[in-house]
């Protein structure tokens, strides 16, 4: 159940990409990225311009290109150009334009993006989340600093755990998945700097059939504790495990494990 209301989802598709472009240098977009080694920032932009564009094609019922690959030139509407200012402003156009075609719309309404049909308030969701850690992606390359509104870093993990566990599509995005189930395991996620008003505690339950999550404080065979926004990039593999604010007790192996074989780029 997302935590947060259709408009704001829609509202951080424009912002979120708003607060990416700030953090990208005016001149040149070469710079690998390191946490997705085979992307320059300019990549980056392309793949993100690419995925609102289309979403909002589909939406508005044209189908329009296929999401650009990164480095792709040759998707219809994908700048064929390095220029900075360019390649920023079509995404932001993108952005912009996407969110204004979702509020346009009811939330229930549905549709089928990337072969997925699901309803309109799913879609503004992932793209909020989406373009929410590769603002982190652009950070992390840049040097700039990265903070997110706890209640969006919380519905974000919600969000990442809710596909790891929609038997749609989880097997398709975590090709490894399958390695994981087995024996009933748990793994216990808990943010260390939220209020109670924002509720940061889940477990992740693996057995025989395959994996399922609820929140709340319950023991688990391995705890990570760690700062939200951390835990978020954490999970994504954005931070390794091993820094000073982050503590694991129990069963290291099975995080591990974990990190090892839930990725999504």
């Amino acid at each position: 159940m997302p935590r947060l209301s259709y408009e704001r989802y829609c509202d951080e598709v424009s912002a979120q990409t708003a607060l990416l472009r700030e953090v990208l240098p005016g001149d040149d977009l070469s710079a690998r990225v390191p946490t997705c080694p085979d992307w320059t920032l300019a990549d980056l932009v392309r793949h993100i311009g690419g995925n609102v564009h289309t979403t909002d094609a589909v939406v508005r019922g044209d189908a329009g290109a296929a999401p650009a690959a990164p480095g792709d030139r040759r998707r219809v509407g994908v700048p064929d150009t390095d220029d900075p200012a360019v390649l920023t402003a079509w995404m932001q156009d993108g952005a912009d334009a996407y969110a204004r075609t979702l509020r346009e719309r009811d939330p229930a309404a549905q549709a089928e993006i990337f072969g997925l049909p699901d309803s309109l308030l799913f879609w503004a969701r992932r793209a909020a989340c989406d373009i929410l850690l590769h603002r982190a992606d652009a950070s992390l390359t840049t040097g700039a600093g990265y903070t997110v509104a706890p209640d969006l870093a919380a519905d974000a993990i919600d969000e990442f755990l809710g596909i790891v566990t929609d038997r749609r599509v989880n097997e398709k995005v975590f090709g490894r998945l399958p390695e994981l189930y087995g024996p009933a395991r748990s793994i216990h996620l808990h943010a260390t700097d939220t209020t109670a008003d924002v509720p940061a505690e889940w477990l992740i339950e693996l057995g025989p059939d395959g994996v399922s999550w609820r929140p709340g404080h319950e023991k688990g065979a391995v705890a990570v504790q760690a700062p939200l926004t951390e835990l978020l990039l954490i999970l994504y593999r954005r931070l390794p495990l091993d820094r000073d604010q982050v503590h694991v007790y129990g069963d290291r192996d099975l995080i591990d494990a974990w990190l090892d074989r839930v990725y999504m780029g």
